[in-house]
Formats: structure tokens, C-alpha cells, sequence
């Protein structure tokens, strides 16, 4: 694992950049055209294996229950190499979807092409959205890491949900995720 932090170089306005992959526990085709009408739309690039997500992914789950009624949609994408991590396959990731209770899709971008038209850089890195699909936040969950003896509480994705929804900016300083690298393919 290689402690990799967020790119932050999507600029805060740009559009949210086009996809179409399949939720890996229906087998819905998902894509950004098909979430309009949503006050704002949540991307989240995550994998089963990461000790950062498995630090948040309760939280995760609480935070998207209570913003999905308000309007929020939320798309799970894992990007990582599923032959070097299988962990992160397809059916693997159907398991953790059921687990972990989450009412959203998780989808796997095989090729790779979704995480490099966001410039993903690890898991978790988070891209919120507002209703004209354009970028609001790109940031960290919360200050919480799986070696630091704070609570996870998703403070500052919940302050950009909150604002998001509600029509207002989010806060300029926002602070890049911290997480395991993207298993790119060779």
C-alpha cells in the first residue's frame, strides 16, 4: 500500500466527466447523463481491500442513508487492477456492497478510463457534485486516518453535502483525501 493523497486538479466548476459502467450487484448500467435531476451527486472512488476505506466505510454508509432522502446520489466506483487485487473484482465487490448495507451503486471500471478522466488518485477520493453537474468539492471524508485516534464522523464531506444541497459554495480550503494508491495495470 502506498499512502497516496487526492490530485486535487480538477478545478472546483468543471463538469463532472461522462461514464457508463454496470452497478456490480444489479447490473444496472450507471451513468453521470442518467443522475440528473439530483440536487447534488456524490462520485466515490473506493476498493474492498483498503485499510482507508475499511477506516471509514460505516460512516460512508450512515452519511449516504441520511443525504439520499435530501436528494444526493451516490455512485461507488473501484478502479483498481482486479488480476493483481482480486479482492477488488467485480464479485468481490457485490459481497461488499451486501455487507456493508450500501444503498448505492458500486461499479467496476475495468479499463481504468473513469478514474483517469477524474484523476483519481486513491481510495477513498471523493468528487461532489451540484445539480448542474458541476464540481463542488474534491476532498478529504474527514481529518480521520486508520493511525490517528480521532472518530470518523465525515465532517467535511457532510459541510460540502450540506452546502451542495443547498444551493451554497462549499469552503475553498478543502483538504485532499488520504488514501491507498490506485492499483493502476501495468
Amino acid at each position: 500500500m502506498a499512502r497516496t493523497y487526492s490530485t486535487m486538479t480538477m478545478a472546483i466548476g468543471s463538469t463532472a466527466p461522462e461514464f457508463a459502467l454496470h452497478d456490480v450487484v444489479t447490473g444496472v448500467e450507471v451513468t453521470m447523463r442518467g443522475l440528473v435531476g439530483r440536487k447534488a451527486v456524490l462520485i466515490v472512488f473506493l476498493c474492498r481491500h483498503c485499510p482507508f476505506v475499511k477506516h471509514i466505510q460505516h460512516e460512508l454508509g450512515q452519511l449516504v442513508k441520511e443525504y439520499i432522502p435530501r436528494g444526493l446520489a451516490v455512485v461507488g466506483i473501484s478502479s483498481n487492477d482486479a488480476i493483481a487485487y482480486p479482492m477488488d473484482s467485480p464479485e468481490s465487490l457485490k459481497e461488499f456492497a451486501h455487507e456493508q448495507g450500501y444503498e448505492f451503486p458500486i461499479c467496476f471500471d475495468g479499463d481504468q478510463s473513469v478514474a483517469r478522466s477524474y484523476d483519481a488518485a486513491c481510495t477513498p477520493d471523493f468528487f461532489l457534485f451540484d445539480s448542474e453537474h458541476k464540481l463542488a468539492y474534491r476532498g478529504q471524508f474527514d481529518d480521520s486516518r486508520p493511525s490517528l485516534d480521532i472518530p470518523v464522523t465525515g465532517k467535511d464531506l457532510r459541510e460540502a453535502i450540506e452546502a451542495t444541497i443547498c444551493g451554497r459554495p462549499c469552503v475553498d480550503d478543502q483538504k485532499p483525501s488520504l488514501g491507498c494508491n490506485i492499483k493502476w495495470k501495468s
